[in-house]
């Protein structure tokens, strides 16, 4: 698939890194989420020793990663208090915090992003507390002005719903929390992922239910600009940057300017159903921006 293979050939463009100290151990929350499964996976492959942190009742998911050396399970890791961090954190060099609470349908207004604003700044706060080297966070594109089209570190922050808002404001209370200290601070800005583990309610999952089943899959018209990256590459660069030395905020995209329209006819050409895509068929969204595309700062 062209669109995909074009933006995965960007994503591989990286330098190689690696951590200070193999032995260092590495914490990673939302280890069994979207994006924090592929974290896991790469810092596996590369032999780095982990703790996970997730809410999945089964931790025998786990088991395939030789170098998990502990699993941690918490019903809400932003409700717990800063003792339980504290615990958590004994031992620890480096912390990737993937996990927030995402639902595609309720995601961007929901209240739950206050919790985990508040629950990120209490894991911090431990973290800095607990002498980590090394922190590194999850942000959003929707953190930026997205008028701008094209979207540099550069370009203002200007969320407009309460999931970007919330994590634009924990980009900077972490950046100043941080700045206290000796511990290094990078924030990962994602932009438009797809590929293994999505949820039902996003778009290539949405288009292969309903091509695989020869049904229409009805669209808008498709002209809109996106950066997508599938996840794996995401979760890899991010595994990158984790055992590099960059700080502050970055941009984890492909740099790839892809219509909508394109990435649909791309998911399409593996059923041999163009036929089926409905361009039109929805209203364009009147708030939606034409185009949100990335530069990498690394």
């Amino acid at each position: 698939m062209d669109v995909f293979s074009a933006a995965s050939q960007r994503a591989r463009g990286t330098k190689n890194s690696q951590l200070y100290d193999m032995n260092e151990l590495v914490l990673i929350t939302g280890a069994s989420g979207f994006v924090g499964q592929q974290v896991l996976r790469s810092l596996d492959a590369r032999q780095y020793p982990v703790r996970a942190i997730t809410r999945s009742a089964d931790s025998s998911a786990f088991h395939r990663y030789s170098n998990v050396e502990s699993v941690v399970q918490t019903q809400d890791i932003f409700q717990e208090s800063s003792d339980w961090w504290m615990r958590a954190l004994e031992g620890v060099s480096v912390v990737v915090h993937v996990a927030w609470h995402v639902e595609p349908t309720t995601y961007l207004h929901s209240p739950q992003n206050i919790e985990c604003l508040v629950g990120t700044i209490r894991l911090a706060r431990a973290a800095a507390q607990s002498n980590i080297r090394r922190f590194v966070g999850v942000g959003t594109c929707f953190e930026y002005d997205l008028s701008a089209g094209t979207l540099s570190v550069d370009t203002p922050l200007k969320p407009t719903t309460l999931y970007a808002s919330c994590k634009a404001s924990a980009f900077l209370t972490l950046s100043q929390l941080f700045a206290q200290s000796d511990v290094e601070f990078l924030w990962c800005r994602l932009f438009y992922l797809y590929g293994e583990g999505e949820k039902s309610g996003r778009l290539m999952p949405h288009l292969r239910q309903r091509l695989s089943a020869g049904e229409h899959a009805e669209l808008t018209s498709g002209k809109q600009i996106r950066d997508f990256m599938d996840v794996r590459e995401a979760g890899s660069l991010i595994t990158e940057l984790t055992c590099g030395e960059t700080q502050g905020a970055v941009n984890v995209c492909s740099g790839v300017p892809t219509t909508v329209r394109q990435f649909a006819e791309a998911v399409a050409d593996e059923y041999g159903a163009r036929h089926l895509l409905k361009f039109g068929a929805r209203q364009d969204n009147a708030i939606d921006p034409p185009q949100v595309l990335g530069i990498r700062n690394f």
